[in-house]
């Protein structure tokens, strides 16, 4: 049986995030703070100056309380994964989980990360009960060129990004042409999209610092390909998934197509993630032949 683990990005911190991991690993906590310049326990667990919800603090924030729950998620005796997807800022989780780089590498890339994307103002909108591959042409007819598809979550939920004013005046066109839901996302920038185009350029170098790439312990799925990450490629597929969608859906078809039995398991107590693979599923076999 193969054991996929997963690993959730922005959009889902909350205050109090953390609270028994800070305590269980006092020294990776020290070590995150060092490098940050901050209290993160504080950020998470009271977030005085409200500012948890920020891309500069909540992506290193995510990335840590991940981290730690992996750990724990290890102590705790749990089966080794076969095979580990992070979405958006999971996947450098995922690469941390494989050993691709050490913890304060993969905090001092994703902090720069942050404050790279931070620099660019938009949102983004989760989008249910359209089809996900008509979502494009339906976005031409309504006339938005600056929103585009961010992410692929399942065959019927994708989430589209663009400036903040543009979503909020598409949101009610798009429930006419079909959509269930559209929902705002806890984030502050267009991610994903030729938005970012400068960001990634810029992170670009910050990724070409990293003096050692090691190979996964076990395979990580990009997710800009949809592919296993292979060393080689590490920095173009980690710039491109700053201005490119997130693959998630495919991601997950692949891990399918090796193993249908798959068991997936979230790491940190969310189940966002998990409701996408249930949903993904379902239509699996709602379309098997």
């Amino acid at each position: 049986m193969t054991i996929a683990l997963l690993f959730h990005g922005q959009g889902t911190q909350h205050i109090g995030m953390g609270k028994d991991l800070f305590t269980r690993f006092p020294d990776l906590t020290e070590l995150a703070e060092e490098i940050l310049g901050y209290s993160l326990r504080r950020l998470c667990l009271e977030d005085p100056d409200g500012v948890l919800g920020h891309t500069h603090f909540t992506q290193p924030a995510v990335y840590t309380v991940n981290a730690l729950a992996h750990r724990q998620h290890v102590l705790d005796g749990a089966a080794r994964a076969d095979v580990l997807l992070g979405h958006s800022l999971g996947e450098y989780n995922a690469l941390e989980a494989a050993g691709v780089f050490d913890f304060p590498t993969g905090l001092r890339l994703v902090a720069e990360r942050a404050r790279l994307m931070d620099a660019t103002p938009g949102g983004m909108v989760a989008v249910s009960g359209i089809e996900t591959d008509r979502l494009a042409e339906r976005l031409r007819l309504l006339g938005s060129p600056s929103l585009y598809i961010a992410a692929l979550n399942t065959p019927h939920q994708a989430v589209l990004a663009g400036p903040a004013e543009e979503l909020l005046q598409a949101a009610p066109r798009l429930r006419d042409a079909g959509a269930r839901t559209v929902t705002p996302l806890k984030v502050s920038g267009p991610f994903h999209t030729p938005h970012m185009s400068q960001a990634a350029e810029e992170f670009a170098a910050t990724l070409m610092a990293v003096p050692r790439w090691h190979e996964p312990a076990a395979p990580v799925i990009a997710n800009h390909t949809a592919l296993p990450h292979d060393v080689p490629r590490i920095i173009t597929d980690l710039t491109r998934q700053i201005d490119h969608p997130v693959l998630w859906a495919p991601s997950v078809e692949r891990v399918l197509d090796e193993d249908p039995e798959t068991t997936f398991i979230e790491i940190g107590g969310n189940t966002t993630l998990l409701s996408l693979v249930r949903q993904i599923r379902r239509r699996r076999l709602a379309t098997r032949p």
